[in-house]
């Protein structure tokens, strides 16, 4: 079987997928930015045969089978769009549009193409993630109620790896990136356990007025967005964004009518199952802890050192089946769970901008939702074409950096050096 052809947009995610890619039988033909030190990190690794660009234009007219997007988080739906029109499959990072309109356009194109379509949602994949899926799926928790999702990531203020990497301008999207938005590691891994979607949503932040010595860019003082979702099969979810309170984890738990199972705070992937002591399944404890194995067929090599607890490798060996299988993938990871995260993700602001009142996720395989967002722009962000924010990013709406900040901020950034272990501890 000979490998696909894949097409690079974003090369600061993407050089930490290259093994993966490789090793799913993917050839990297042509890379894609306007960052030439990115542009060279990738070639180190793949030599000089891959075709670089600065022009997405030119880029996608390069002889390839898919496309991984992995531009900057809030662009990735006009990029999808113009792959859908050359019948480009699309792996996608992040949320997979920045506007309700673009989840309104990416649906349209997509249903008139013929490509595959994915979420390169990666913590769903991670060993006590897919614990939870095994288990809710196999009945013994009973009807699930419930669900919790935490991806807490806090960040030492004055990294300067970190600053050259990931947030090198003003205007970048990580300083005006609302608390609710980065949203798929929470949100995906309980959605994939339970297979419920969200229907309706509610969001409260946390703020607190950030280090006045702390050289930054910006204008989010929120720590956290606490949201809360009701579903389609009348579960209902609490979860955060990219949160930053307390240390760093990344936690669930699902709650069912028999018993509930969760990964244990601050052990990684180690779970604790538990049921009701009448409840019982034959051949288990009440109480029930351990750590999962990896399926046995999976590269388990691999796995020990492939980004986000092995979820890159299986994230990109799924999209590879996809692509080799003419099927779109499973649920959440479709392109209608992906808009349903977004819309998730862009209301649950809102309704924290609003004081906590709930917003309906509108359901867009139905074109009457559709014409009601189909010209909703409202965003936080600056676009590349330099438009303006047009909504608060913040709780606290007039938050914005301090001068002293700003002209520390600025200094960091012409002294810093790229150091590869910072990048991979902040490779979200």
């Amino acid at each position: 079987m000979s490998n696909l052809k894949l097409g690079i947009l974003g090369t600061g995610r993407a050089k930490f997928l290259v093994p993966d890619f490789l090793l799913n039988g993917f050839d990297i033909v042509a890379v894609c930015d306007f960052n030439q030190e990115r542009i060279k990190m990738v070639t180190d690794q793949l030599g000089d045969d891959v075709k670089c660009y600065t022009d997405f234009d030119e880029f996608i007219n390069h002889d390839m089978d898919a496309v991984f997007l992995g531009n900057f988080f809030h662009e990735h739906a006009p990029f999808a769009i113009k792959c859908f029109e050359k019948g480009i499959h699309v792996l996608s990072e992040c949320i997979s549009n920045g506007t309700m309109a673009e989840g309104v356009e990416l649906l349209r194109a997509f249903e008139k193409s013929s490509s595959i379509y994915m979420l390169a949602e990666n913590y769903p994949q991670r060993r006590s993630c897919l614990e939870m899926k095994r288990v809710c799926q196999g009945g013994t928790l009973g009807k699930l109620l419930y669900a919790e999702g935490e991806y807490n990531h806090p960040g030492k203020g004055g990294d300067a790896s970190f600053a050259k990497m990931y947030n090198y301008f003003p205007e970048h999207w990580r300083n005006y990136l609302p608390r609710s938005y980065y949203v798929t590691h929470s949100l995906g891994p309980i959605m994939a356990a339970t297979g419920a979607n969200p229907v309706r949503v509610t969001c409260f932040n946390i703020f607190t007025q950030p280090n006045k010595d702390v050289p930054t860019y910006s204008h989010v003082g929120d720590r956290a967005a606490i949201i809360m979702t009701q579903n389609d099969d009348g579960s209902v979810f609490r979860f955060t964004g990219c949160a930053n309170f307390g240390a760093h984890h990344n936690n669930y738990r699902v709650c069912g009518t028999k018993g509930q199972i969760e990964n244990i705070w601050g052990m990684d992937d180690k779970i604790m199952l538990r049921y009701n002591e009448w409840e019982i399944p034959e051949g288990m404890e009440a109480v029930n802890i351990y750590e999962p194995e990896w399926d046995k067929d999976a590269d388990q090599e691999r796995l020990k050192v492939s980004g986000h607890g092995g979820g890159d490798l299986l994230t990109v060996r799924i999209f590879a089946e996809c692509i080799r299988e003419k099927k779109q993938p499973p649920h959440p990871f479709d392109i209608y769970s992906a808009v349903n995260m977004s819309s998730v993700a862009i209301l649950a602001h809102r309704s924290m901008l609003e004081g906590g009142i709930p917003y309906d996720i509108p359901d867009f395989t139905k074109e009457e939702a559709r014409k009601q967002y189909e010209n909703d722009r409202l965003t936080p962000f600056y676009g590349s074409d330099g438009s303006k924010p047009n909504i608060p990013c913040c709780s606290v709406t007039d938050y914005e950096p301090t001068k002293k900040q700003v002209d520390m901020y600025s200094d960091l950034l012409k002294d810093a050096q790229i150091d590869e272990e910072s990048e991979k501890k902040h490779n979200v």
